[in-house]
């Protein structure tokens, strides 16, 4: 994993057709009509060989995330580059300790890693769009098709990281009868080395806070705090 070389973007320097379908940094409202603001950062994906080569995790590479269906835009589905969120790294971190766990491998669904904000399928701010959810159709000979198969893999789950959210077996919305859904809420990544943010209009901005507690320190509490 030493050799992970994929080039991090600013979505916001991206060109309009790209930033209409990502729509960086933008907000975008839940089920519960909550607004959440979408990633800014991506890894810049420039081909399908690429895709298929670069591994998350030991086990899981980026293709797996990228696959999708007639539902995603035709440029996400047809062209390169193509842009995942920064924060996939994590789903597929817990990804690999689910198939460490089961000791067996552990299979994504088309349309179950990164969807963008323009997928038929994101009709509201859905973690897919963050990069930090995956659904889960099989886990080796097992299917994920059933209230039962399905409780067990996601009792599983929830053991292995607290704080995940597991959706409930249904056939309603917000619910799922034919995969383990498990997603990490709306994270967003902020590489190093990436700009930082930009005051906006409605943003107040504290300023000796922004510098940090210790930033405007004297010399003397600065020699006390470090004898």
């Amino acid at each position: 994993m030493g050799d992970f070389t994929l080039e991090v973007v600013d979505g916001l320097k991206l060109g309009d057709e790209l930033r209409r379908i990502l729509r960086p940094g933008e907000l975008m409202r839940d089920r519960d009509g909550r607004l959440r603001r979408l990633p800014r950062f991506f890894y810049r994906i420039p081909s399908w060989e690429v895709a298929l080569e670069t591994p998350l995790s030991p086990h899981f590479e980026i293709w797996e995330f990228l696959n999708v269906d007639v539902r995603e835009t035709e440029r996400l589905r047809s062209d390169w580059p193509r842009f995942l969120p920064c924060a996939v790294s994590m789903i597929a971190s817990f990804l690999e300790l689910l198939r460490r766990e089961v000791d067996t491998y552990v299979h994504i669904s088309a349309n179950g890693g990164y969807r963008s904000p323009a997928h038929r399928l994101s009709t509201h701010a859905s973690t897919h769009c963050w990069g930090t959810a995956a659904n889960v159709y099989r886990v080796g000979d097992d299917w994920l098709d059933g209230e039962k198969t399905i409780a067990r893999y996601a009792r599983i789950a929830e053991r292995l990281m607290p704080g995940l959210y597991v959706r409930p077996y249904g056939h309603g919305k917000g619910e799922a009868d034919d995969h383990l859904h498990v997603d990490l809420g709306w994270t967003i990544v902020v590489p190093h080395g990436v700009p930082g943010e930009r005051a906006r209009r409605e943003d107040p901005v504290d300023e000796a806070r922004a510098d940090g507690a210790g930033a405007n320190t004297s010399e003397t509490e600065t020699a006390a705090a470090g004898a």
